[in-house]
């Protein structure tokens, strides 16, 4: 089973890179909800990776 990295929401953008889209907030509450919204719009699931970065990932 694969799995696809679709997105990445973080509080620290100059620490992420890579080719995922990548989307900045600026506090926990909205890294919550913008990794929420993308994941349905994505039909995906979230993964946190630490306080600051989640991943949005579809699983194959």
């Amino acid at each position: 089973m694969a799995a696809q990295i679709m997105a990445i929401v973080t509080m620290e953008k100059e620490n992420i890179a890579g080719g995922a889209p990548i989307f900045a907030v600026k506090s926990p509450d909205e890294l919550q909800k913008t990794a929420f919204t993308l994941e349905k719009i994505l039909d995906a699931m979230v993964h946190q990776i630490n306080e600051k970065t989640l991943v949005i990932v579809r699983h194959r």
